[in-house]
């Protein structure tokens, strides 16, 4: 899974990079698919269908702009400046996966995009500072509640991390708003996708578009993504999806 993990982490950066004003959103899922290819993964989007889905997923990459909190298949939309472009990818090597997203700005972003994409980043970084062995899946949940509710943002109902390992989605779902001290009791050798998901517009409104897959915010606001996939160990949490360095 660290080896997924750092496939994910580097194609992301790739990926990040090569976003830039006038790229369209299919030639950034193909550069992907090329990264996961020369890395000897395979990607975990890509073909996944799960019970409720029409079809199956298309593309290697989620790429969901401005609106569009997840799931977004990439089509040939241009970039913009000021976009906001939240990048989702997972892999897997040796059947194990890995998951993570981030979310970027195209160019220079307005002061509310600039402090959203803070705050997300600040809820990831309170999620995974409480993973730790002996707490309690709620006190995730609760910690990126505080940042994001503290912040003024909405999240999405219904909508949240996962288990992970021999499947992209595994039990638990980790929800992005709880109560501390309650659901699973948190053990060494747990891995976990956490991801908060955050809507500008403060409510937790969501749609599903005719695709059956893009989901947006229900008040067209702007929204943001952020996610990690981490051990539980001994020591405390390990996120295997950060760059090596």
């Amino acid at each position: 899974m660290r080896a997924a993990g750092r496939v994910v982490a580097e194609t992301l950066s790739a990926v990040a990079a090569a976003a830039q004003p006038g790229v369209r959103l299919v030639e950034l899922d193909d550069l992907a698919a090329e990264l996961i290819a020369k890395h000897g993964a395979t990607s975990s989007f890509l073909g996944y269908r799960p019970d409720w889905a029409p079809s199956a997923y298309p593309r290697v990459l989620c790429l969901s702009p401005n609106e569009v909190i997840v799931h977004g298949i990439p089509d040939r939309r241009k970039l913009h400046m000021g976009d906001l472009l939240s990048i989702d990818l997972a892999v897997a090597v040796n059947g194990y996966h890995a998951d993570a997203a981030i979310t970027i700005g195209i160019g220079e972003l307005d002061r509310a995009s600039q402090r959203m994409l803070e705050t997300a980043t600040r809820a990831l970084a309170a999620g995974i500072a409480a993973a730790q062995p002996g707490a309690h899946l709620g006190d995730i949940s609760w910690a990126i509640e505080q940042v994001i509710r503290g912040g003024g943002y909405g999240t999405p109902r219904g909508y949240g991390g996962h288990g992970v390992g021999r499947a992209m989605h595994e039990d638990p779902h980790v929800a992005n708003t709880g109560q501390p001290g309650r659901g699973l009791a948190l053990r060494e050798g747990l891995v976990l996708a956490i991801e908060p998901m955050l809507i500008a517009g403060g409510g937790d409104g969501s749609r599903r578009l005719d695709d059956g897959w893009t989901v947006t915010t229900a008040d067209g606001s702007r929204a943001a993504h952020t996610e990690h996939t981490l051990a539980i160990t001994a020591n405390g949490p390990v996120v295997l999806t950060r760059p090596p360095d």
